[in-house]
């Protein structure tokens, strides 16, 4: 029986091995757990499990919706090698080319399995037409022929694409092993050692009681972070967002508060997507071969591209990345030749002269599928707004910033790579902190600088482009890795830090408030003694989206700008302690704010520490809107006091592990 509200039941709970989310990265971690856990146990090594998901596992995490592509299947025709350089070239140049490379040759694998458990993929026949999944051609790993959306991208019938996956790590975890609807909000450290993991903490969201779990080893998968940005959507839109918007930074932040070392804070991705409904784009610019337009028809990455010139090599590469492909639409947005057009009119009449009448009226199914399948909120505005996209273009927009490191981002965690690709063993910057591992492969493969700590997909920072094939393959390194380092450490005991009872109330303390002051006016949302969620997020909105390059000044901020978000930060943190939840709902909306506002603070940080612009088109400092290849052509790093509140910011070497030449024509 679970206790009442404020006064929740408190579960204690102790096991080997935690996972900690419920989407791609730990779908994957939880199927490849198994195997290394059965040949663990016939050496005699018994090892518990468990997986907590703040959501349910069928829908939860960026592949909630479902996918129309896979957008990293590398595929026999290219290497790891190829896949590294174009996230390197993407990210204008400062990646891990080692956990690329290590990523490039397992992602395939994971992909097969897709397939194998029922995904859906499309085909080519021997004569080069195209078929959907539903023909059941010879599959992948028997040589099938992927239909290409691009050079790296595949397209598949992806409505069900996460229940798929899910229910692959059900199956294998087991449900006895999982506990759906638990938000872990706080890491625990090693009362011994503080430079270990203990356990975690945190809440049901359906149930009155208080979970907290001693780990051995644990994996922090719990996706990016959303609405820490005002979104372009509000008013009756609010809550639109083109990332799932229950990804509230708590990878970040409680990677962050356990000591752990992030890397490239400061980059955000901007997508640019159809407008108001975040549509998907992909298909239509690598399928369907559309372009996009100025108000006058123009196409402006051909109109602009001596832009590129002044971003070398980056925009010189067969693909400029692809802040610099914002950086040229915002030029015809601010020169006021806005509207930017999705050309799909001319696209589909393109096609028309080239494919059979099959192909034609399957391609103009796939235009709809492709939103229905993973963005139905923009099938209802083409249904509103009456598009039929083959008579009718539609807007595009670049949307409000997002943080993350498994798609067109490489912001996240320092995590520790493979042992065999040569990545360097030392530091050659100066300024790392002392207690921090050098090199780029300290430990097992996955885990952060934080002992007995691991990540996967949107939390491994400085190689994005993973996307979904991408996450699962890097929870199944995570889950190996995670095994031997239980094996090895098969005599420590995890001692929490911090006592049940305190981490009780300070998790509750939300609810304490609520119920502390809920009498003291007749208007349940207006009180001197609180503020709501709802209202505290709002105020983050504002300050992210004003000062720190947000849509409201086109992305541009300045080191005066970000002076005054930081003093608005440090208030609004003063502002949160008073905030109250008067269910669990605002419970779970109270601690993903804390989880933004120190993601968002740390995001802050790292763009006043690197002293360039090195995403335009994601952000600028106009105050030095320049890239500066000399002296910030590396890593920047922090690290997080949670006892003194305060960030340290650094440098750390950047290296070539594979030839980049090859980019560039």
């Amino acid at each position: 029986m679970a206790g009442e509200f404020g006064n929740p039941e408190v579960v204690e709970e102790s096991v080997d091995i935690l996972l900690i989310g419920g989407g791609m990265a730990c779908c994957g971690a939880g199927f490849e757990l198994m195997r290394w856990l059965d040949a663990a146990k016939k050496d005699g090594h018994d090892l518990t499990v468990k997986l907590v998901d703040k959501a349910a596992m069928d829908r939860s995490g960026a592949v909630a919706q479902g996918l129309s592509a896979i957008n990293t299947y590398i595929g026999p025709e290219q290497d790891p090698a190829d896949y590294a350089r174009m996230v390197s070239n993407d990210l204008m140049g400062i990646t891990r080319d080692d956990l690329a490379y290590d990523l490039g040759r397992c992602v395939d694998e994971s992909v097969h399995l897709f397939e194998e458990w029922g995904l859906p993929i499309w085909k080519t026949d021997e004569n080069g037409e195209r078929f959907d999944g539903s023909k059941g051609m010879t599959s992948l790993k028997d040589g099938g022929k992927p239909v290409r959306s691009g050079k790296w991208q595949i397209m598949i019938n992806g409505e069900s694409y996460k229940w798929i996956v899910a229910e692959a790590a059900k199956k294998a975890l087991g449900m006895e092993n999982i506990e759906e609807r638990i938000f872990i909000v706080k890491l625990i450290n090693d009362k011994n050692d503080p430079s270990r993991i203990a356990g975690a903490a945190g809440f049901s969201t359906r149930d009155n009681k208080v979970i907290v779990i001693k780990a051995k080893a644990i994996l922090l998968a719990a996706g990016g972070c959303v609405n820490i940005f005002r979104p372009r959507s509000v008013g009756e839109g609010t809550g639109r967002a083109w990332y799932p918007v229950w990804n509230a930074g708590s990878t970040y932040s409680m990677a962050a508060e356990a000591g752990a070392e992030l890397t490239l804070m400061e980059n955000r991705f901007v997508p640019t997507r159809f407008k108001d409904g975040y549509g998907p784009v992909g298909a239509w610019f690598l399928l369907f071969k559309s372009k996009a337009t100025n108000a006058y028809g123009e196409a402006y990455m051909e109109k602009n591209k001596e832009m590129l010139d002044d971003y070398p090599p980056y925009g010189h590469a067969a693909v400029p990345a692809s802040c610099l492909r914002n950086h040229l639409m915002l030029k015809e947005m601010k020169e006021g030749r806005g509207p930017i057009w999705m050309d799909t009119v001319t696209a589909l009449a393109n096609l028309r002269e080239t494919l059979s009448p099959r192909e034609v009226k399957h391609l103009e199914a796939e235009a709809w599928e492709d939103f229905l399948d993973m963005c139905v909120g923009q099938c209802g505005i083409w249904v509103g707004e009456n598009i039929e996209p083959e008579k009718k273009n539609s807007e595009l927009m670049p949307t409000e910033p997002y943080l993350l490191g498994s798609h067109s981002g490489c912001c996240g965690i320092w995590t520790s790579g493979p042992t065999d690709v040569g990545a360097p063993t030392t530091e050659t910057e100066a300024g790392v902190p002392e207690h921090l591992p050098q090199g780029w492969n300290w430990g097992y493969r996955g885990m952060t600088t934080v002992n007995g700590l691991f990540t996967a997909g949107d939390g491994v920072g400085a190689s994005g482009h993973k996307f979904s094939s991408g996450s699962h393959a890097e929870g199944r390194l995570a889950a190996k890795a995670m095994v031997k380092y239980c094996i090895d450490n098969k005599d420590f005991t995890p001692e929490l830090d911090t006592d049940v009872q305190t981490l009780v109330d300070e998790i509750m303390q939300p609810v304490k408030t609520y119920l502390e002051h809920k009498d003291y006016t007749t208007a349940i949302d207006v009180n001197p003694h609180y503020i709501t969620p709802k209202m505290l997020q709002f105020r983050l909105q504002k300050i992210m989206d004003e000062y720190v390059a947000g849509v409201a000044t086109y992305y541009n901020t300045n080191a005066e700008m970000m002076k005054v978000a930081g003093e608005k930060l440090d208030m609004l943190k003063e502002d949160a302690e008073k905030m109250r939840a008067k269910d669990l709902h605002e419970l779970l909306r109270a601690w993903e704010n804390y989880h933004r506002i120190l993601t968002a603070e740390a995001h802050l940080k790292h763009i006043e520490f690197r002293q360039e612009s090195r995403y335009p088109g994601f952000y600028y400092r106009t105050d030095k809107n320049f890239v500066d290849e000399e002296n910030w052509h590396c890593f920047v790093n922090s690290i997080y006091d949670k006892n003194t509140k305060k960030w340290t910011c650094f440098k750390r070497a950047h290296v070539d592990l594979v030839d980049k030449s090859k980019l560039f024509k």
